[in-house]
């Protein structure tokens, strides 16, 4: 059995680890791609904030069904909708604010929301877990992206030096 709390407080740490690494990255060059057909290191974060809040804002708002033709513009009602141009504090103070009341929200809910089921935009059948499951995976896989880009530039990823820190 997969505990909600142990989900949500999971996808906490990705997120501070995403914030961290907005903080971490050299100043004045957050629009830094690795190649001319990748999202920039700035569109990432916003990414992340935006994909995070807007999946989980329509869940939270009783959207059981993502399928839909309409699918992107109903999930700009509930992007989080910091401006492209964003600077590196605007991103990581929005990343770590979003994430808390967005945990918050769903710690309120009763333990039966999160086995209830909803379609996914690909048209996959999940429980509200799972849909958080994805989204915390989601920001994952564009934070390994970010720590990529760190790398890049000269800079070690919080994770790894916390990882040293202890040794």
């Amino acid at each position: 059995m997969v505990r909600t709390q142990t989900v949500l407080d999971s996808w906490k740490t990705i997120r501070n680890d995403t914030a961290q690494a907005v903080e971490d990255f050299p100043a004045g060059d957050l629009d830094f791609r690795a190649t001319p057909d990748l999202m920039t290191f700035r569109e990432l974060a916003l990414h992340c904030l935006d994909a995070g809040h807007a999946l989980t804002g329509a869940m939270l708002a009783g959207i059981d069904n993502m399928a839909v033709p309409e699918f992107r513009e109903m999930m700009s009602k509930y992007v989080y909708g910091l401006p492209a141009d964003a600077d590196q504090s605007s991103i990581a103070n929005a990343l770590r604010g979003a994430i808390e009341t967005r945990v918050a929200e769903l710690a309120a809910k009763p333990p039966e929301y999160f086995s209830e089921m909803m379609t996914r935009f690909d048209g996959q059948q999940v429980t509200h877990l799972e849909m958080i499951q994805f989204v915390k995976e989601h920001e994952l896989t564009h934070r390994s992206q970010m720590f990529m880009y760190l790398r890049l530039k000269g800079v070690v990823p919080a994770t790894t030096r916390r990882r040293q820190a202890k040794k």
